[in-house]
């Protein structure tokens, strides 16, 4: 029986269709639709998957509720280790996708929501032989998911105090290259190892143990099997010669436990460096705040404001929250937050980012969000998130990861079978078969993916460039076409009205204000620029002339129709007659009947010029016949952004493709493309037909090619959705949501620039995985043949396996010298 929420019922004829749907899904027998409880019941055969079923259930009109939920997993030590944990998740009835990520200890769980479903994944991961507890993603920035959970603070004074105590074991060893005899007798030898085993290398044991009841195997057996068969081996041969002196393996076995811890002490430390970016940001934000609030000062912690509050920020302070200027000029620095090196203007209107430096001026703050809320917190959490999840060629070495262990422990007993055949003793045999178990590293397989992402998505939030899907960062690098969308991308984002031309017997101020009451409450650029312009004519009239100031007209039932207008009914005023208007494209005007021939060829001149053109029509009253009358038309004007022309001449010597995606007239979209070096131009596409013509860019290309997606606002975000990457570029005043959340990465700086850079990081953290992973794949595939062969002594098997996974995360961490491309 499978349970499941559902959301949008509200009688028994929803509860009826949700039945009816289940039941025609094939291998369903029986659906019992609980109303007062919202679930529903589900007798399915065995195979049949949950995303079947919430496919049905959103093909009747309703939907199954889902959640994320983060799990601390303490306890893994290899590739083996997080797939086991993701077995175990998946298991659980109700999750819809489980990922674990070995680097930051962190399981992501997709899942309906069901009550108890919490409670039970963490009784799937301690079933599975690990502990686990709710995290969220700034305990795993702080550090403590990936560094505290599995190895203390304390982890240093261990492999030192477990070093102290094998070293006179190994001593021996460097006396008899001098000549020297330092053997210690067998009964120090043995006590001093069993210290070793039982009291640093007792964890191994444990945790194989967990391993081997939960009906697997992992990095801790082959450890735990390793160490303790030189133990063996070596009381065992010391019961056969108690008076004697046989050769024993107490050093193998103790100096094997001192070399992996201390291989994942260097690991750990390894690891926090990763975090290093995120933990600068978490930082950013001041504790307390100076409330201003009736005209007194009073410093106050940050978490006591309340959203609308306002706040004082003097010179050289931080900004303890986001909000918008109410008063005051000044520079602030953004960079530690957008990555943009040059401070930037703030004024009233304007917004700022919490944990920007104020520079010279005292700035009023209005608070707009708090807390989680903030653009650090979210920052914060989707690169987090990013880092916790699994890129798809780490889905590829998890599969390997998974029959690896038991692949060596196969491995190690042929080469006991083997050695003890070919007439070698038993304690030969076995000593080479130690080695085997102990050289083999399946946490250099599972680090090399994981470590290398951390380690540049920690870069891309300090360039302003948030990477909300780790795929994306891998997909970026197999970039053949880039598709810009124009205004707000390419282009500043903030057009002026230039030009307003009037039809015959009307007024350019009666063509504004129409305008200006159509656009009243909208964000959309041209919006601005009307009500921007009508502002300042109002402004201008009430200074020359206060009592004949004409009342602006006002607009009611507002409708925007996607990718061509907006319509509404404009009230009469005494100097304007009332009536239904459409403000819209040339297009739309054509569709709509209106004779645009008075103004065409004006609007064709402003065209050529490179300007936006919008046209103004008087409509019929619904319902009532009548033509359509022109009023006139508006000509708006942008400038590109300062590198527009310098990333599109970098991606061309790179060999990309670029391509330009307009809403805009064929003319507004030629002259800016002719500007920034575009010659591949698609002008008029409405947000529908982006996404269709984003599809359309990929068909010819390689195998394995991508197509990104560049844009900022709400209308491009199906095309956004569409391309194998989508690259949203955020505004001043925070960016377009809808954008953000759609795309796989955000550009914070609002330039064109930094598709360059991320590209430009996306190759360098491909080129350190392919290498990362060829040097895990080429130590074992060199090391377990040399352990077999008997080439290699227990003592340097563990070496060699230890410093394995110090190696893949040190060069993870040279990623770090990465420096980004200059215009």
């Amino acid at each position: 029986m499978i349970l499941l929420p559902i959301g949008g019922m509200t009688c028994a004829s929803c509860a009826g269709r949700v039945e009816r749907a289940l039941l025609k899904v094939p291998g369903v027998a029986q659906a019992q639709v609980n109303l007062a409880a919202e679930t529903v019941r589900v007798d399915a055969a065995d195979g049949l998957t949950l995303g079947t079923l919430m496919a049905a259930v959103d093909k009747a009109g309703y939907s199954v509720p889902q959640a994320t939920t983060l799990l601390n997993v303490q306890g893994m030590t290899c590739a083996s280790c997080s797939g086991r944990v993701e077995r175990a998740l998946r298991k659980v009835e109700g999750v819809v996708e489980a990922s674990v990520n070995l680097a930051t200890h962190l399981a992501t769980v997709r899942h309906v929501v069901l009550t108890d479903l919490p409670s039970q994944l963490l009784a799937a991961v301690h079933k599975a032989g690990y502990d686990a507890q709710p995290a969220n993603a700034q305990d795993l920035v702080g550090g403590e998911a990936a560094t505290s959970s599995v190895w203390p603070p304390s982890e240093g004074a261990q492999v030192a105090l477990a070093a102290a105590l094998s070293a006179p074991l190994v001593l021996p060893m460097v006396g008899d290259l001098i000549g020297r005899h330092w053997m210690l007798p067998a009964l120090w030898q043995c006590l001093l190892a069993t210290v070793v085993l039982l009291a640093f290398g007792g964890r191994f044991f444990v945790a194989g143990f967990k391993a081997v009841r939960a009906g697997s195997a992992n990095m801790d057996v082959l450890v735990a099997i390793g160490t303790g068969a030189a133990w063996g081996l070596s009381v065992a041969l010391w019961a056969r010669e108690p008076h004697g002196m046989p050769h024993l393996y107490f050093e193998s076995a103790a100096v094997v436990v001192t070399l992996v811890r201390f291989g994942k002490w260097l690991e750990a430390r390894a690891k926090r460096q990763t975090l290093a970016a995120l933990q600068a940001l978490q930082a950013l934000r001041p504790a307390d705040a100076t409330l201003w609030r009736d005209g007194q000062e009073s410093r106050v912690p940050v978490s006591s404001l309340s959203l609308n509050d306002l706040v004082r920020v003097k010179p050289g302070e931080r900004l303890p929250v986001d909000g918008l200027v109410t008063e005051g000029r000044s520079h602030v620095d953004e960079s530690l937050v957008t990555g943009e090196s040059l401070p930037v203007v703030r004024e009233p209107g304007n917004a700022v980012i919490g944990g920007s430096v104020n520079a010279e001026g005292l700035l009023t703050v209005q608070v707009t969000a708090l807390g989680a809320e903030s653009q650090i917190a979210r920052i914060v959490r989707l690169v987090a998130s990013a880092q916790g999840a699994k890129a798809p060629i780490q889905q590829q070495v998890d599969k390997v990861a998974a029959v690896f262990v038991p692949a060596v422990l196969v491995l190690a007993l042929a080469t006991l079978g083997g050695w003890w055949w070919h007439g070698a003793g038993l304690a030969t045999a076995l000593i080479h078969a130690v080695s085997v178990l102990v050289i083999a590293c399946p946490c250099a397989l599972g680090l090399a993916t994981p470590a290398t992402l951390m380690v540049a998505s920690g870069l891309a939030a300090r360039r302003g460039i948030l990477v909300r899907d780790a795929s994306a960062l891998e997909r970026l690098r197999d970039a053949r076409v880039v598709a810009f969308d124009k205004t707000g991308t390419l282009t500043e984002g903030k057009p002026q009205l230039l030009h307003i031309n009037a039809a015959e017997g009307l007024s350019t101020h009666a063509v504004l204000a129409w305008s200006a009451a159509l656009q009243a409450g909208s964000e959309h650029p041209l919006a601005r620029a009307v009500l921007n312009a009508a502002t300042a004519a109002a402004t201008a009239a009430t200074t020359a002339n206060p009592p004949t100031t004409p009342a602006a007209p006002l607009a009611t039932q507002l409708q925007a129709v996607p990718g061509r207008g907006i319509t509404g009914l404009i009230g009469g005023t005494a100097e304007h007659a009332g009536g239904w208007a459409a403000l819209g494209s040339a297009r739309w005007m054509d569709e709509l009947a209106v004779d645009r021939s008075p103004l065409n060829e004006v609007a064709q001149a402003h065209a050529q010029q490179g300007l936006t053109v919008s046209w103004l029509a008087a409509l019929p009253a619904p319902g009532t016949p009548g033509q359509p009358q022109l009023l006139g038309c508006l000509a708006f004007g942008d400038s590109p952004r300062a590198n527009a022309a310098a990333t599109v001449a970098a991606l061309g010597k790179d060999g990309l493709r670029c391509v330009l995606i307009s809403g805009d007239n064929p003319g507004a979209a030629g002259h800016l493309a002719s500007l920034v070096g575009i010659t591949e131009v698609h002008a008029e596409v409405r947000p529908d037909a982006k996404a269709a013509l984003v599809e359309q860019l990929k068909v010819g290309l390689p195998p394995g090619s991508a197509v990104l997606m560049v844009g900022d606002g709400i209308n491009d975000a199906p095309a956004l959705a569409a391309a194998d990457v989508g690259l949203a570029m955020a505004h001043a005043d925070g960016g377009t949501d809808i954008a953000m959340h759609t795309a796989g990465m955000t550009l914070l700086r609002g330039d064109p620039w930094s598709v360059v850079e991320a590209l430009s990081l996306a190759r360098a953290t491909g080129r350190k995985i392919r290498t990362n992973l060829f040097w895990a794949f080429a130590y074992n595939v060199v090391g377990l043949p040399l352990a077999a062969f008997g080439l290699l002594s227990p003592m340097v098997a563990g070496g060699a396996m230890a410093l394995s996974s110090v190696c893949v995360v040190g060069n993870a961490l040279w990623l770090k010298r990465w420096r980004p491309p200059t215009p």
